[in-house]
């Protein structure tokens, strides 16, 4: 039998897993989460009837693959309503650019989509199981996790945490190959923007035509906000919830700040860019914090070769340098048809 590890859970490995249990039946696939969640950035909340997004907003339907592949399970996909319009530096509010392409989520949010693939798998999932070792002997790998488990061998090994953790991950991996410090610099060379949220609650409607607002001049301490209520499912009538995200060089300054400080603030200013002073004081609020959220670039061509000779696949949006869903989605496609294919 053909042994595969995964390290992390998010979209990207889900998708990996997902092609890999159907192109290579005989596989034993092995996931290990180091939270108690399943899909990443793409996060999903509840408090009491209301549902949120908190990471990732929405999934863009741009990639017919990864369009046909969501539509393929009957578990509560569903289109956001509304446009994106944008603000400047100055808070004023215009009128963005007409899309043709639909915004699509899930009723239950966005966790739905790993939980879905992953759950059309006979993968095995172990949460709160943090790896914090490779090693390769024999042609097998084996990975070591924070209370001295080791998992495996296995026959190849799939990373999916973010380009930072995976690079420290494999520096210090029992690995002796020339691919290993390639990948390792090529990863540490990817920056990030941080992005610090604060999720928003109303009890009462807010009024406004559009979804969600982005800064386009980066000029902004916020970067995106949006409103939940436009998705179908999340947000009971009568109430309202807003998700401000802070633009890169506020949330990095301020990541740890005191939270109730960071939300007041980022209130204030939805308040003042919305145009409703409501909105300084919400009836509830939940906040997170995301150091590695958005990469700004991907990985130079060929630089996963070497590794990927050995049995070592990379997955995420980082990967190809698109900091999207559907990216991070198609990158697991990708990926795991591979794997599939060295296998």
């Amino acid at each position: 039998m053909t042994e595969i590890g995964v390290v992390g859970a998010g979209a990207a490995a889900a998708a990996a897993c997902y092609v890999l249990d159907e192109t290579v039946p005989e596989a034993s696939i092995t996931v290990l989460e180091k939270s108690g969640g399943l899909c990443g950035r793409a996060a999903t909340r509840r408090r009491g009837g209301v549902t949120y997004d908190y990471g990732a907003n929405y999934l863009k339907d741009n990639d017919d693959r990864v369009v046909d592949l969501v539509s393929e399970f009957d578990d509560g996909l569903v289109e956001v309503a509304g446009d994106i319009d944008v603000f400047d530096r100055t808070g004023t509010v215009s009128e963005g650019r007409e899309a043709d392409e639909r915004k699509l989520t899930y009723r239950s949010g966005l966790t739905r989509l790993a939980k879905s693939l992953f759950g059309a798998t006979d993968a095995t999932i172990h949460r709160r199981t943090r790896v914090e070792r490779l090693a390769r002997a024999d042609g097998s790998w084996t990975l070591t996790d924070a209370d001295g488990e080791r998992w495996g061998p296995f026959d190849a090994v799939v990373c999916n945490p973010p380009a930072p953790q995976t690079a420290d991950l494999l520096a210090e991996a029992d690995w002796d190959a020339e691919a290993r410090t390639e990948l390792v610099a090529a990863a540490r060379d990817i920056d990030y923007r941080a992005v610090w949220t604060a999720v928003l609650g109303y009890e009462f409607e807010l009024d406004r035509p559009y979804y969600g607002l982005v800064n386009t001049d980066k000029e902004h301490a916020v970067g995106w906000i949006s409103r939940e209520e436009c998705k179908p499912g999340h947000v009971p009538d009568g109430e309202s919830v807003l998700v401000v995200q802070a633009g890169g060089e506020w949330s990095a300054d301020r990541y740890d700040e005191p939270p109730a400080d960071n939300v007041a603030v980022l209130a204030e200013h939805a308040a003042g860019i919305v145009g409703d002073d409501r909105l300084a004081g919400p009836a509830w609020t939940d906040h997170q914090g995301w150091r590695y959220a958005l990469p700004e670039s991907g990985l130079r061509t060929g630089v996963l070769d070497g590794a990927e000779n050995d049995g070592l696949y990379a997955v995420g949006d980082w990967v190809t340098g698109e900091a999207r869903l559907h990216a991070a989605v198609r990158n697991g496609l990708d990926t795991g048809e591979r794997l599939a294919s060295a296998l």
